[in-house]
């Protein structure tokens, strides 16, 4: 592809092909500035009977040229290049998620090692993970081998043995997936691609072990030695695979590929980027959540380390009735502050389940709804901790020995008291009446310590900025801080137990909001603070209460405004809500009344 001079792009189209929907979007300079202006969206055609992705690419497209009174699309339906007045655009870009994304079947000597740092690559570019082998997996091998010739993934990826180790596992290991001769998803005529990201010395008996059905590529090792994980070319890799292999295959594709300026990048890789980049440029710590239909996909940025979960059984329609198995229905009512029929609500979830596409008619369908989100979430983000770990047994002096016992975690890089951005997006999320909503089921789930930012994506537009920012660094941030993010404020919270009926911490909050104070235990305080009010609060905890600058000890930072404003929580970390020790419902219901969750919400919808 041509190199792209950033100075000369004036004019950005972007589209992201999801599994039903094609989302475009128009970027332009204006006044030295990028700023989103125009979007569209059509249905994905990927299916019969169109067949044919671009056909959905063309009809969004067509919809942000009439919006923006812009030819986009000449005659024969192709995008003009680059811009003349108002005809064209300089450069248009794509994100993929549609035929189900990318699935990969990952490989790896010893579970808790090799194994779950390939599983951390391939789920860093955006992939589906559809199972993870290892020799110690507690499988035989003839199990294995089913278990291979059942799954039809687009590529898989073989790691095991640090470099100029051992070889015997690892050639055991392909022994094992080449007799299977996994199938791929798409075309007859098509070999399934397999990467080998081990043991480098490995090299030439693994290329012995595979004949010619499938395409064999080696990357470099994903885990070189016990105390280093090297991610980044096996995630590259995947990408290169993904465009030349999957999508090539996919209808339509070989079209759009032709028509894109920069590589086509798998959906939540490419949000994933954009975070990373943020997080990068601020040097910050950052969470990103995106919740969906079937699935909830935690991105996190911690000391510059990137990670990227998918929780495949919780989300918010067709995996609802596995959230209320997976939580219990007792911990999703916790966080009801109405009455109600228990057996009723089974009702809704399986109503929900065959009718995905409804959203709530009444206040306690919403309410429901908020409260099994916020436990889809808090589920989620505890599947995100357990993965994004410290490399297994290499922080701390241990025996060789103890790196194969199956309870020998790393500590997990998230940390809650350091984290400085917290980014919402996904249905429930994005599109609560209410902004206050969002804030709090956020809060809720997970629980941030400290001072935290918190905003939501407006129109869904990170996997766009996520690719761009492949091609101009400088576009992708700006507008992902003018026009993506909405900023709903800033939530100070203390970590640690506070006691009953007595006083969490004091506050006094300076600048174009003033006033001061004491929280309670267990008590919400809010203030409006408008994202353009500037702040500073100073924040003395009782002992025993941490708000990040130790326990008991006071702080003092500036926070952001927003939509919501800010927030002091003072119910302690972790939040124990429900039970017989946990808060009350009538405690529930003080915090939705501090919020004001449901104020205008009540009165727009029906009570029933």
């Amino acid at each position: 592809m041509p190199q792209l001079d950033p100075d000369q792009i004036n004019v950005i189209l972007a589209t992201d092909c999801g599994s039903t929907t094609t989302k475009a979007i128009l970027i332009e300079k204006i006044d030295g500035e990028y700023r989103q202006t125009y979007r569209g969206e059509a249905p994905t055609t990927v299916e019969e009977p169109a067949a044919d992705v671009t056909v959905g690419v063309t009809n969004a497209v067509a919809e942000i040229g009439e919006l923006a009174g812009r030819k986009l699309l000449d005659e024969n339906g192709q995008i003009i290049r680059p811009a003349n007045g108002n005809v064209g655009c300089d450069i248009y870009i794509s994100t993929s998620s549609a035929g189900g994304g990318l699935q990969m079947l990952v490989a790896g000597v010893v579970r808790e090692m090799t194994a779950a740092s390939a599983k951390r690559a391939a789920l860093g570019a955006g992939a589906i993970v559809m199972d993870t082998l290892a020799a110690n997996d507690k499988r035989k091998p003839f199990e294995q081998i089913q278990r291979i010739r059942e799954l039809r993934p687009d590529m898989i990826l073989l790691a095991g043995g640090t470099d100029g180790g051992t070889r015997k596992h690892i050639v055991q290991l392909a022994e094992l997936i080449a007799p299977a001769k996994p199938q791929p998803r798409f075309g007859e005529k098509y070999r399934m691609p397999v990467i080998y990201a081990g043991n480098t010395e490995a090299w030439e008996l693994v290329q012995e072990t595979f004949d010619d059905d499938v395409e064999l590529s080696q990357t470099e090792n994903v885990r070189p030695t016990l105390d280093v994980e090297n991610l980044g070319p096996a995630r590259d890799k995947i990408h290169d695979l993904f465009l030349e292999h999957v999508m090539a295959h996919a209808p339509g594709y070989d079209k759009l590929i032709s028509w894109t300026d920069a590589p086509i990048m798998p959906t939540p890789g490419a949000v994933g980027n954009i975070l990373r980049e943020i997080a990068e440029r601020e040097n910050i710590n950052a969470v990103g959540v995106d919740i969906g239909g079937a699935t909830t996909d935690v991105f996190s940025v911690f000391e510059g380390t990137f990670n990227r979960t998918v929780s495949a059984n919780l989300g918010m329609s067709y995996s609802i009735s596995n959230v209320c198995a997976e939580a219990t229905m007792e911990n999703i009512l916790r966080w009801v502050h109405l009455e109600m029929n228990e057996r009723e609500l089974r009702n809704r979830v399986k109503n929900k389940m065959i009718r995905p596409t409804t959203i709530p008619q009444t206040l306690e369908a919403l309410v429901f709804e908020q409260a099994v989100a916020r436990e889809a979430l808090r589920l989620a983000y505890l599947q995100h901790k357990e993965f994004a770990t410290t490399l297994k047994g290499v922080q701390q002096q241990r025996t060789v020995g103890d790196l194969f016992v199956q309870d020998s975690s790393g500590a997990s890089i998230v940390n809650n008291m350091t984290l400085d951005l917290l980014v919402a997006s996904g249905g429930v999320l994005s599109h609560a009446p209410r902004m206050e909503q969002t804030a709090a089921m956020l809060i809720d789930a997970f629980e941030p310590e400290g001072f935290t930012t918190l905003a939501k994506d407006s129109i869904f537009m990170m996997p766009h900025l996520g690719v761009l920012a492949q091609v101009h660094s400088q576009a992708a941030l700006e507008v992902f801080e003018r026009d993506c993010l909405i900023y709903l404020g800033t939530c100070v919270a203390v970590a640690g137990r506070p006691k009953a009926e007595k006083p969490a911490f004091k506050y006094k909050i300076t600048g174009d909001v003033q006033a001061e104070g004491t929280v309670m235990a267990g008590q919400l305080q809010h203030f409006p603070l408008t994202a353009n009010q500037k702040a500073t609060v100073r924040i003395e905890p009782v002992r025993g209460l941490d708000c990040g600058n130790g326990r008991g000890r006071p702080i003092e930072k500036q926070v952001r405004g927003g939509t919501v404003g800010l927030i002091l929580d003072g119910r302690g970390r972790p939040l124990h809500v429900g039970g017989e020790t946990g808060a009350s419902s009538a405690e529930v219901r003080s915090w939705v009344e501090s919020l004001q969750l449901f104020e205008s919400t009540a009165s727009g919808m029906e009570k029933g």
